[in-house]
C-alpha cells in the first residue's frame, strides 16, 4: 500500500501509483470526501460523468428543489445586506 507522509505545511506527495491510478497529472485537483472511518480522495476532472457520485453520502435525506430554492434566496439576500453594509 503506498505511503505519504505530511509535511510541517500540511503537504503530501501523492505516491505515482496513486497518481496513476487516478489518472492525475500535474496540477489537477483532488477532493477529500469524508466516509465511514476517514476519507476517500476523488479526481476532479471537467468532464461531467465524472461527477457521478460525488457528493453521495455527505448528506442523510436529498434536498427538494423547493429546499434548493430556499437555499438560494437566503444566500442572495445576505450578499445583499452584506454589500449595503
Amino acid at each position: 500500500m503506498p505511503i505519504s507522509t505530511l509535511t510541517s505545511k500540511g503537504q503530501i506527495t501523492m505516491p505515482q501509483a496513486v497518481r496513476t491510478a487516478l489518472g492525475l497529472q500535474a496540477g489537477d485537483k483532488v477532493d477529500f470526501v469524508q466516509v465511514e472511518g476517514g476519507f476517500k480522495v476523488v479526481a476532479l476532472k471537467s468532464d461531467v460523468h465524472a461527477l457521478k457520485g460525488r457528493f453521495s453520502g455527505r448528506v442523510t435525506k436529498p434536498a427538494t428543489i423547493a429546499d434548493m430554492n430556499e437555499a438560494v434566496t437566503a444566500e442572495a439576500s445576505q450578499r445583499h445586506i452584506r454589500r449595503k453594509s
